[in-house]
């Protein structure tokens, strides 16, 4: 008889059938900061359905599904009509269509509008962040077309609607729809103004025909594109549907699907206008860039959730294995370096869910002060949160050790994934610089922000220190663009600091405040005071499944 040679042992159970919202006190406790106590029962119970489905085993082969079979293009159909369509594999549209339900395109038409939507966001897309895109941009082209009413008369119903129709037909036969958007070119990138693509305008008011290439088109399986085109009067913004009224296709070229390094599920094209293509002015000729300037706020806070949600995924992954997995006769979590990294990435990742939930409840304030705060609040938040994605999901791989390395961990699809929303909607140097014009243009932005930071005063003497300084750094601004990189970053860990000295709990806020703020870290995670209370600090982010 064979012996036994391949016994399972020391190997943790899968991280499924849990609660992915009610398993993250930082998630679920910011809610209920925001949330006024009328409708805190109601929210929570949305979100604990769409916790649950995350944490399912379902939803979770979906995700791998979505990736293992991504989307191909169709240019043609068998009889030789070109039809540009794009196929995905069920699993995308079982799981984009689950989001659509959850409300994830509607932040407009409800109490607590965008903080409900941004924590279900951060919470499905832990499942899976390539349906990120169509669910943001559906989201955020609503602002953008009430520029002109009409159009937000007939679209907005559609693009709030939780009905998912993933089928190409005239948007008026359609109960839902979704909206994505084709503004970069192949000279410009981010320069938008550099745009080449003509809008020649036609006899009946706000049409245009349009002539171009975009390099980029996000979610090209809408029904419906914002675009950037020149018109005789500048720059403009357009609706560019994707089925005509009649029922035939607009003339929307698919060139063909990206090959990207993650986001694989989603696809994104380049696209062609071949003056035929017919599209509708939104706002006036001339006033592109400033239509999109509250789409390009929504999709950048989404950016900064995104980030968060990959964040608070990769470290529960972390937290898991090391709770379950032994080594030298202790589980990982108990031996004290393991618990010095563990306790640095969930730090990171509390700082990223609350500064991305402080900016939804702004959305939803609406007043100018809310305004002012989250003009450059957003793109300092944008340009660091997205940035220390990468990096905590890398370390958080590594605690899984050579598990963490296989696909079949999950952790490799997060670490492709994790550069990309520091890339969209503005890379880097761009959110920087818009801190910068912020700065200079706009002083009640920074008046805001400093009513916010001011609110954590006396609090802690390295939040107070890192204040002090950091007003000392805005009151010098010469040279300040070769520098505006290390000004957004401290915008962002000052804000960070401030909301955690006011909400987390003390263990958390200290450790955040000496790492952070008071220089007493090194440069790698892992590298935190061994006086701090990282065992309590551990402990509270680790995603331990609860009934339901």
């Amino acid at each position: 008889m064979a012996a036994t040679t391949h016994t399972v042992t020391n190997q943790p159970p899968p991280l499924h059938g849990y609660d992915v919202f009610a398993a993250d006190p930082a998630l679920t406790e910011g809610v209920a900061r925001y949330v006024a106590g009328e409708h805190l029962d109601a929210v929570r119970e949305e979100l604990g359905r769409l916790g649950q489905a995350a944490g399912s085993a379902q939803a979770q082969r979906w995700g791998e599904q979505a990736n293992a079979y991504p989307p191909v293009l169709r240019t043609h159909d068998r009889y030789g009509h070109r039809i540009d369509e794009v196929e995905f594999h069920p699993a995308w549209h079982r799981l984009l269509g689950h989001a659509v339900t959850a409300g994830l395109t509607d932040a407009w038409s409800r109490p607590h509008g965008h903080l409900r939507r941004a924590a279900g966001f951060l919470v499905w897309t832990q499942v899976e962040a390539g349906q990120g895109c169509p669910l943001s941009m559906t989201h955020a082209a609503v602002p953008a077309l009430r520029a002109e009413p009409a159009l937000a008369a007939a679209w907005e119903p559609r693009l709030t609607s939780r009905v998912y129709e993933a089928e190409l037909r005239p948007a008026a036969l359609k109960a839902g729809a979704l909206a994505g958007m084709a503004m970069t070119e192949k000279q410009g990138g981010s320069d938008v103004r550099t745009n080449a693509t003509r809008a020649d305008p036609l006899a009946a008011a706000g049409e245009y025909v349009l002539t171009g290439h975009k390099w980029f088109c996000s979610a090209p399986m809408s029904d419906a594109f914002l675009v950037l085109a020149r018109a005789p009067g500048g720059l403009t913004c357009f609706l560019l549907p994707r089925v005509l009224p009649d029922g035939t296709r607009n003339a929307f070229r698919i060139q063909r699907l990206k090959d990207k390094l993650g986001n694989r599920s989603n696809a994104s094209a380049e696209v062609e206008f071949d003056g035929g293509t017919w599209a509708q002015r939104v706002g006036e000729e001339g006033r592109g860039v400033a239509v999109l300037l509250d789409m390009v706020a929504a999709t950048r806070l989404d950016c900064v959730t995104a980030s968060a949600a990959l964040m608070r995924q990769a470290v529960a992954q972390a937290l898991h294995h090391t709770a379950h997995r032994e080594a030298f006769g202790r589980r990982l979590t108990d031996q004290p370096l393991m618990r010095n990294v563990l306790a640095d990435l969930a730090l990171e990742s509390e700082a990223a869910t609350t500064l991305a939930l402080r900016l939804a409840a702004a959305c939803d304030g609406g007043t100018a002060r809310d305004r002012a705060f989250l003009r450059l609040a957003v793109p300092a938040a944008k340009y660091w949160v997205t940035k220390r994605c990468a990096p905590v999901v890398a370390e958080a791989l590594e605690c899984l050790g050579g598990n963490g390395y296989v696909e079949e961990s999950g952790l490799p699809r997060l670490l492709r994934e994790a550069p990309l929303n520091s890339l969209w909607e503005g890379a880097g140097n761009v959110q920087a610089l818009d801190v910068l014009r912020a700065l200079r243009r706009e002083p009640a932005a920074l008046d805001a922000y400093l009513t916010e930071i001011g609110a954590a005063r006396g609090a802690d003497h390295r939040l107070d220190r890192a204040i002090t300084a950091l007003l000392t750094e805005l009151a010098d601004l010469e040279g300040v663009e070769a520098r505006a990189r290390r000004l957004a970053e401290r915008l962002a860990l000052v804000l960070q600091g401030a909301l955690l000295v006011r909400y987390a709990p003390p263990e958390v806020a200290d450790a955040f405040c000496a790492a952070r703020l008071g220089g007493d870290a090194g440069a790698a995670f892992g590298t935190l005071p061994h006086t701090l209370d990282l065992a309590a600090v551990v402990e509270r982010a680790r995603p331990v499944p609860v009934a339901g």
